[in-house]
C-alpha cells in the first residue's frame, strides 16, 4: 500500500512540474516610450504645474512662459497693418467722376451723329467729341492702373505684416508647455519662476501603460519568430514569484549585434544576437529596468 501511494505522489508531482515549466527563448529588460519635453520659447516660467509621478494626458497644458513682449509685438504689428490698409484706394470711387464725364461725352457723340445724318451738324463737331472721349478714356485707364498698382503695393505690405503677426502668434502658442503623450512624469528639471530658454529640458514623461521588453535572440531562434506573434513574458517579482503576461513581438532588428554584457541568451556560445521588442500591457506592477523572460 505504501508503495502505491508513493508512485501516485510521484506521478502528481510530475504533472505539476510540467504545468509550470517555462520554455524560455530570450531575456531582457523592460523599457517605455520616454519623451523629454523642452521649452520652445525663452523667458520666465510664469506657471508650471508638473510633479514627478503625475499622470498626464496628451495635449494637456502644464505651464506657460512669459509672453508679454510677444503680445506687445503683436499689437504693434496690428497697428502697422491698420496704417498700411488706410493707404488703399477705393478704385470705383476714385474714377467715378471720369466715368461720368465719359458717359456724358458718349451721349453727346450719339446726339451729334444723329444731327450729322440730318445735316444739322458738322463732321468737325463729331470728331471733336470723339477726341474728347479718347482723352477721357486714356485718363480713366491711366488712373485705374495707378490706383490698382498702389493697392497691390499696399496688399503686399499688408500680407508681409500678416505673416509677421502669424509668426508672433506661433511663438505665443509655443510658449505653452504641453504634454506630447499620455504618460507619467518620470523626472522634473525646473521649477516655476525660473528663466528658461528654447531647447532647455523641462521634464521627462514616459508611457508606463504600454511597456515593451527589449530581449535578444540568436540566429537560430530568429527563424522561429515573426512580427505580431503572440508570446509569453515572465517577470520575476522576487521570492520565486514569476508572473506571466501576454506579449506581442512588435520589432525585430534586421542586423545582428554583439551580445550585450548584461544579457544572457539561451545559447551562451553565440557571439552575435538580434534585438527584438515585445509589447506588454502594464497592469501597474511593471517598472522600467525590470528583467523579464520571453518564451512559449
Amino acid at each position: 500500500m505504501k508503495t502505491r501511494i508513493l508512485i501516485i505522489a510521484l506521478i502528481l508531482t510530475g504533472f505539476g512540474c510540467g504545468k509550470n515549466k517555462r520554455n524560455v527563448e530570450a531575456s531582457g529588460a523592460f523599457e517605455a516610450t520616454e519623451v523629454i519635453v523642452s521649452a520652445q520659447a525663452g523667458g520666465q516660467l510664469i506657471y508650471f504645474n508638473v510633479d514627478e509621478g503625475q499622470t498626464l494626458i496628451a495635449g494637456q497644458t502644464l505651464g506657460v512662459v512669459d509672453t508679454m513682449q510677444l503680445y506687445l509685438k503683436k499689437a504693434q504689428l496690428l497697428a502697422s497693418m491698420k496704417a498700411v490698409d488706410s493707404r488703399a484706394y477705393n478704385v470705383a470711387l476714385q474714377v467715378a467722376s471720369l466715368k461720368q464725364q465719359l458717359a456724358k461725352q458718349q451721349t453727346e457723340l450719339a446726339r451729334f451723329q444723329n444731327l450729322l445724318r440730318a445735316n444739322a451738324a458738322t463732321q468737325k463737331q463729331v470728331d471733336d467729341i470723339q477726341a474728347q472721349i479718347d482723352v477721357l478714356q486714356k485718363q480713366l485707364n491711366a488712373q485705374t492702373a495707378n490706383l490698382e498698382n498702389n493697392n497691390r503695393s499696399v496688399s503686399g505690405e499688408s500680407a508681409a505684416l500678416q505673416i509677421q503677426i502669424e509668426q508672433v502668434e506661433d511663438l505665443i502658442c509655443k510658449s505653452k508647455i504641453i504634454s506630447p503623450i499620455d504618460g507619467t512624469v518620470l523626472s522634473k528639471y525646473t521649477e516655476a519662476g525660473e528663466v528658461t530658454a528654447a531647447g532647455k529640458a523641462l521634464f521627462k514623461v514616459g508611457d508606463l501603460n504600454n511597456m515593451y521588453l527589449r530581449a535578444y535572440i540568436t540566429a537560430d531562434q530568429l527563424t522561429q519568430l515573426k512580427l505580431n506573434q503572440k508570446v509569453k513574458v515572465w517577470v520575476d517579482f522576487g521570492k520565486k514569484e514569476m508572473k506571466e503576461y501576454e506579449g506581442t513581438i512588435t520589432w525585430i532588428a534586421d542586423k545582428a549585434e554583439f551580445t550585450p554584457k548584461n544579457i544572457q541568451t539561451k545559447n551562451e556560445r553565440a557571439n552575435q544576437v538580434y534585438a527584438m521588442k515585445v509589447a506588454v500591457r502594464n497592469d501597474g506592477f511593471l517598472k522600467i529596468g525590470m528583467y523579464g523572460e520571453v518564451g512559449n
